[in-house]
């Protein structure tokens, strides 16, 4: 049976995820992690139809926040995810000498919309805080892990890594100066560094693993029937008998 066309058409910001085949390590040490982000700064030249409002690379998985613009078409996204994650592998395998050996990649991207304003913040923040969440900065503060957006906007002299980034979706007074650019939200910082609560991660994370829209009820139901995603909100198994 042929797989069913992936639904993201423009005008919507996506929550992107790909993992490494078997959750195996993408990234073993800086130089390839440095080379993942030469792939995007790439990728975001070649399809500039994508904006990119936030990322955060992990061990065997990244995340990114992304637009495709009203220009790309529906096919902007698609045609991102397929020219990044194809040059990836190359670069990955030809780096290792081990082409042929099978895919790095689990598959296809997974991706879910979400609205915009104060869910798309809840969005940013979840993405930027996966190291710290995941204990990987010993320091307890998520800016100290190199591999993300949040990093980068406070990191001085490497305006190719923040070029990356496009002004955020969301309404408001900009952020401090320097990071004013990308409307980084005043206390930004200290509200990554906090946890989230159970019922957010929980939320989060069923838009994440099911592809689900993530906002209001009103606006998911309205946007799951659009992009014919209402499998993702009935409940999984079977049926209870009656």
């Amino acid at each position: 049976m042929p797989r069913r066309p992936r639904q993201c058409p423009p005008g919507h910001v996506y929550h992107v995820l790909n993992r490494g085949v078997g959750r195996m390590t993408l990234f073993e040490d800086e130089a390839d992690y440095a080379a993942f982000e030469r792939v995007l700064m790439r990728t975001r030249e070649r399809v500039p139809e994508v904006e990119l409002f936030a990322w955060c690379l992990m061990p065997n998985h990244w995340h990114l926040l992304v637009r495709p613009k009203r220009a790309g078409g529906p096919g902007a996204l698609s045609e991102f995810m397929r020219l990044l994650t194809v040059t990836h592998s190359q670069r990955w395998h030809a780096h290792r000498r081990s082409a042929g050996t099978g895919p790095l990649y689990q598959g296809r991207f997974k991706s879910f919309p979400m609205q915009t304003e104060g869910h798309f913040l809840t969005v940013a923040r979840y993405v930027e805080r996966n190291p710290l969440r995941a204990g990987l900065v010993g320091s307890g503060r998520a800016q100290d892990w190199r591999w993300s957006s949040l990093a980068a906007r406070r990191a001085r002299g490497e305006a190719e890594r923040q070029a990356l980034l496009s002004p955020w979706p969301v309404r408001g007074e900009p952020g401090r100066p320097g990071v004013g650019r990308w409307r980084e939200p005043r206390g930004w910082l200290a509200k990554v560094n906090r946890a989230e609560s159970p019922a957010e991660l929980e939320a989060l994370r069923l838009s994440v693993q099911r592809g689900r829209p993530y906002g209001d009820e009103a606006w998911v139901e309205k946007v799951a029937a659009k992009l014919d995603l209402g499998s993702t909100l009935r409940p999984r198994g079977r049926p209870r008998k009656q």
